[in-house]
């Protein structure tokens, strides 16, 4: 079964979703354990962590993505993601993005809009696509 790709704009309001429920109190919340409000490494850890491991445990699945209903899955067996998938789409290609000083972050943005597949160059470092759930 071919599942339909996730377009732009599913993609955008589920990581906006993510910013505000779970992104906002976990800035909140380090900053109230760590008193400081100045470069919070505990608030990068523990997204970076969110978006690493909720995909591995939740099917594929963010609290945005799921509410947008919409999910990652591996391309070759439409799967979920395992931990070594998730640390290839997270890990490299933000390196990958950093390297290029955000111009392969721009390429990406313009395949999720113009690419039939839908998929980022995360996407293709991973083997993996987002796509629509029922």
């Amino acid at each position: 079964m071919v599942s339909e790709p996730a377009g732009f704009w599913s993609r955008f309001f589920a990581g906006l979703l993510d910013g505000i429920l779970v992104g906002l109190p976990l800035y909140i919340l380090s900053n109230i354990l760590t008193g400081s409000t100045d470069d919070n490494w505990v608030t990068e850890l523990l997204l970076f962590l969110y978006s690493l491991l909720l995909p591995v445990f939740w099917g594929g699945c963010t609290v945005g993505k799921r509410l947008c209903g919409i999910k990652i899955q591996k391309v070759a067996d439409e799967g979920p993601p395992g931990i070594g998938t998730m640390l290839l789409r997270n890990l490299v290609a933000s390196f990958v993005y950093g390297i290029t000083l955000g111009i392969g972050w721009i390429v990406s943005l313009f395949m999720v809009v113009f690419r039939e597949d839908k998929r980022a160059i995360h996407d293709f470092i991973a083997g993996t696509e987002v796509v629509q759930f029922k």
